[in-house]
């Protein structure tokens, strides 16, 4: 039965989101709930608190009469969009075994010149990860082992590929909340603020990406200079890689005609497609509908923990943003001075907070509930927008608990404190002035 459940929830949603009616979502929600439920024991440690968190700190609120049912209605479906959300984009996965340049990836990425290795790993994981969000971290980060394998690379030398390439590869994932449309903070800060867009986003947190990249390969180079001895020259460009640029290029140019001419927005025009696209694509290619409904299901149920990681925080942190009075906001930041302070405490908060464990899009989710409320007092939200995508990025890379570190510390066999602080403690320290100089350009 649970089998069923999770495809059925996020079809309700995806039908909500085209409809644009409540009811669907709220009966999403009920479903996402139900299974939730079934599996709550089999999910891991952090999911399970992440959860019971949030239902007590509803219960509680209920209690207190905070909770009136247009703000439990709201959690509800901000609980069934993120749920959705990784749901849907989630399916990107099934596309790569089925590409060989996925499979053979590193062997692409090694070549060329040394001092490209490292912004061409970055970009290529960020490329990746836009469409295939987690997935490219188990992609990359598996294929390695089997690639130093086959090099025969062992030792010390082995410890430097992990620190370069997991490195390099966690830090690429992390500019996906600053550049791509398909991104989950993207998500949730349009979705909370309808006065900022992604495309209104994109040209400042475009520049913070570009300084991030400059900063490691500063930092990088010495590392990367070390490995390029050892690399394998890929003989021709691996087959089917002109389909896989052409379903991409058809899927960010389907994104752009469905947000040019309906009212959706960019994450909800991906979340429309990437399924519609993935399915139409593997029926036609393997025309087997049974085995790709299988398919699905167990993509989708693979997700569990982080579908319920991602539904709590949604729900938590929004409602928590709207309890906080507005007029303690419009006497805190009525100047450029408070929009620069609210762009800098949110950045700064929300890898602080990822880094004892606090799911940095529950954080996310109540700053911007907090930022919406700017819009309504007619101040601009744009600088505090750049501010929480940024903080979402470095959150992404220093917090041991998130599951892109944790599945790093797994494929490398090492701890998700030293892929979190040791390898990215120092990177944040160079790179977080030039990012408060380009806040405070914004401000002013």
């Amino acid at each position: 039965m649970s089998r069923v459940v999770v495809p059925a929830g996020v079809l309700c949603e995806l039908m909500a989101i085209l409809t644009g009616s409540p009811l669907l979502s709220y009966m999403a929600c009920s479903l996402f709930v139900f299974h939730f439920t079934q599996v709550f024991l089999r999910l891991e440690w952090y999911a399970r608190i992440l959860a019971s968190v949030t239902v007590v700190t509803l219960v509680m609120l209920a209690l207190l009469g905070k909770l009136t049912w247009p703000l439990l209605g709201k959690a509800a479906e901000s609980a069934a969009f993120f749920a959705t959300f990784l749901g849907s984009l989630g399916l990107m996965q099934l596309l790569v075994r089925r590409f060989e340049f996925l499979r053979r990836i590193h062997d692409a990425l090694l070549s060329g010149r040394t001092t490209l290795l490292y912004p061409k790993y970055a970009i290529t994981s960020f490329g990746v990860a836009s469409v295939l969000s987690f997935g490219v971290l188990n992609m990359l980060c598996g294929g390695l082992a089997q690639t130093l394998d086959q090099r025969q690379i062992e030792g010390q030398a082995r410890l430097d590929w992990l620190r370069s390439l997991l490195g390099v590869t966690l830090r690429g994932f992390a500019l996906v909340p600053l550049v791509a449309p398909t991104s989950v903070a993207v998500a949730i800060i349009t979705r909370e603020v309808p006065a900022l867009s992604w495309s209104s986003l994109v040209p400042y947190t475009a520049v913070a990406a570009l300084l991030f990249l400059a900063v490691g390969s500063v930092l990088e180079r010495h590392r990367f200079k070390a490995i390029s001895g050892q690399r394998v020259h890929l003989g021709g460009i691996p087959a089917g890689t002109s389909v896989l640029l052409a379903f991409v290029g058809t899927l960010f140019g389907g994104i752009g005609l469905l947000v040019f001419w309906t009212p959706l927005n960019v994450s909800r025009a991906a979340m429309i497609l990437v399924p519609v696209l993935t399915v139409f694509y593997l029926l036609v290619r393997e025309r087997r509908p049974s085995a790709l409904a299988r398919e699905l299901t167990s993509n989708m149920l693979s997700q569990s923990n982080e579908m319920m990681i991602f539904a709590s925080s949604a729900a938590l942190g929004g409602t928590l943003a709207s309890l906080v009075p507005a007029q303690v906001i419009g006497a805190a930041f009525v100047s450029p001075q408070g929009e620069f302070a609210f762009a800098v405490t949110g950045m700064l908060i929300l890898p602080a907070a990822a880094a004892i464990g606090i799911a940095p899009m529950a954080v996310l989710s109540f700053l911007a509930g907090i930022l919406a409320q700017f819009q309504s007092m007619g101040l601009s939200p744009l600088t505090g927008g750049a501010g929480l995508a940024i903080g979402f990025s470095l959150a992404m890379m220093l917090s041991p608990f998130g599951p892109s570190v944790m599945i790093l510390a797994r494929f490398g066999r090492i701890s998700k404190f030293t892929v979190a602080f040791g390898w990215n403690g120092f990177f944040t320290l160079a790179a977080l002035p030039l990012m408060l100089v380009l806040l405070a350009w914004m401000a002013w």
